[in-house]
């Protein structure tokens, strides 16, 4: 359909894994709930803590390994990451509904490991995969979930990028405005002011719309892409200082 040209951009070439980061890893492979196989890593750390981690649109996780690279030497948390169907090594092809179910067999798989705890995953979803997060999170108790650079909604992403497209030509909704009220989660937003994809507004929008507990977080001067580059320092911080609040306060 036009619409899933114009949101989903998967790549099968991968660039490295995280052995050439440095990382120890397992590569992994599980099924989703529709028959089809999908790929991710498990890169374990030091805290019994896991993060489960939902990429963005376009490309595969290898196109993730500098920012998994920070992430765990930072936080030292044991990391998740998965392509969904279509992208990387993942059967099937894209789809809004596709990318919920990918989420649930995610978090069954990690479950499902005697060498984490079930109950202490953190959801963090970036950009598009801030949607999935926050879907998965109304069905699923979580310790916390952490949202960057989130859209209110695809559809008034397009609407925003392409005027013209007729309504029907808009039928992928991840609306995550509409579905933000229903998590009780402890939540953390972070979103650049200069972001050029997804307006800084809209991660205020869903701020605005959330229960609490929740923060806020704006990275200044980062764009869409460039995030934790442009945050440094002080972006990690805010995302320990997260997981600790959520850590002393696990039931």
């Amino acid at each position: 359909m036009v619409a899933e040209s114009f949101i989903f951009y998967p790549d099968d070439y991968f660039i490295g894994d995280p052995s050439d980061w440095g990382m120890p890893f397992e590569d992994v492979y599980f099924s989703t709930g529709d028959g089809l196989t999908l790929n991710g890593w498990f890169v374990p750390g030091e805290k019994e803590m896991t993060w489960l981690m939902f990429p963005g649109n376009a490309g595969n996780i290898s196109y993730r390994l500098d920012n998994l690279r920070l992430l765990h030497h930072r936080l030292s948390l044991n990391i998740f990451i998965f392509d969904y169907r279509g992208y990387g090594r993942s059967q099937g092809r894209p789809s809004e509904e596709g990318t919920y179910l990918d989420a649930e067999a995610a978090l069954t798989y990690l479950r499902s490991r005697r060498d984490i705890d079930p109950e202490a995953i953190i959801f963090f979803g970036r950009s598009l995969g801030s949607a999935v997060a926050v879907n998965l999170a109304t069905k699923h108790k979580c310790l916390g979930l952490i949202l960057e650079s989130p859209p209110t909604s695809l559809v008034g992403m397009m609407k925003r990028l392409f005027p013209s497209l007729p309504p029907e030509e808009l039928p992928i909704k991840y609306d995550s405005l509409s579905k933000i009220k229903r998590i009780s989660v402890p939540l953390l937003i972070l979103h650049g002011d200069c972001d050029e994809v997804v307006p800084f507004f809209m991660g205020r929008k869903l701020y605005e719309a959330a229960n609490e507990p929740k923060q806020f977080y704006t990275i200044e001067n980062a764009g869409h892409n460039d995030t934790y580059m442009v945050g440094g320092e002080e972006y990690f911080q805010a995302i320990a200082s997260f997981i600790e609040s959520v850590e002393t306060h696990a039931p």
